[in-house]
């Protein structure tokens, strides 16, 4: 999948520049990529993980 589309979805899922753990793993699992690949693409834009269930970010 396309980095910038990926952003792109973070980017609209990240509230006040956060998102959580569930709701990062939900948009992999929904664009299809693995969880690493939200992950740098949360890191990339500033966005912090938090509530994480499984120490993937």
């Amino acid at each position: 999948m396309d980095e910038q589309k990926i952003k792109t979805e973070v980017e609209q899922a990240a509230q006040d520049g956060r998102m959580d753990c569930h709701d990062a793993r939900a948009l992999a699992e929904k664009l299809g990529v693995d969880y690493v690949e939200v992950g740098k693409a949360c890191n990339d834009l500033g966005v912090k993980i938090h509530s994480c269930e499984l120490g993937c970010f």
